[in-house]
């Protein structure tokens, strides 16, 4: 049994209107140095199979990432 972590963004030059008012919100509470703050998605589980990173990779590919828009990196632990 693998431990699995999927962390989806938005890829560089994609609008990020949710990192947007991340953003807003931080420096209108205070804090003036943040930056081009993005948000993404974590996705954890647990997954038993003989070739976790390939099948992690087609689940990605297939339904957690909207690969047009996002990237996605596999931690398998």
């Amino acid at each position: 049994m693998a431990k699995v972590k999927v962390h989806v963004f938005l890829k560089p030059g994609v609008l990020d209107v949710q990192g947007k008012a991340v953003e807003g919100a931080l420096k209108g509470l205070g804090w003036s140095g943040v930056s081009d703050a993005r948000v993404g998605k974590l996705i954890e589980f647990d997954y038993a199979c003989d070739n976790v990173e390939a099948e992690v990779k087609r689940m990605c590919e297939t339904l957690l990432a909207n690969t047009v828009i996002e990237g996605y990196r596999i931690d398998v632990g």
